[in-house]
């Protein structure tokens, strides 16, 4: 299977999120496997919000360009400061290079905002992944309980002008 297709053999666009895809996203969210366990409360209660998706460029990874295709995976970039917020590949999907396609739509839209570098705050299980997608470790967010028990590897990403 292509990196180009979704588990069920479907082409994989990516799109700008919409409002109506606020609560599929919260869903992807707290259903992801990486949170599981230790992990739990930190996505528990966690909402996607319509506000959210408006503020950010927020973009999914869906089976079909129209709202109503399953979605893959989703990312928000921030842009000031610049930071990748949140970055998603729903479990059945993950391994087929969604992830890195969502990386490298990311870095299209830093660079298309004018930025050069774009900082990741990263879940621990997440770390090989940011390593492997080119980003940098640049040090450690230290815990801050309760919101985030646990410190996070933090990463830069740099975006190069074309």
């Amino acid at each position: 299977m292509s990196s180009r297709t979704s588990p069920a053999g479907r082409p994989i666009v990516i799109r700008r999120a919409v409002a109506g895809d606020a609560k599929r996203l919260t869903r992807l969210v707290r259903r992801s496997g990486a949170y599981e366990g230790k992990y739990a409360a930190a996505v528990e209660g966690y909402r996607v919000g319509q506000d959210y998706i408006e503020a950010h460029r927020t973009f999914v990874a869906a089976e079909a360009e129209e709202p109503g295709g399953r979605i893959l995976g989703f990312y928000a970039l921030v842009l000031a400061p610049p930071e990748l917020d949140l970055l998603f590949v729903a479990d059945d999907a993950q391994g087929r290079g969604i992830g890195r396609r969502l990386v490298a739509h990311m870095r299209s839209e830093a660079r298309a905002a004018g930025l050069d570098r774009v900082r990741i705050v990263s879940h621990r299980p997440a770390e090989g992944f940011y390593d492997r997608v080119g980003a940098v470790r640049t040090g450690t967010v230290r815990a801050h309980p309760p919101a985030m028990p646990w410190d996070q590897p933090e990463f830069e990403l740099r975006i190069p002008s074309e």
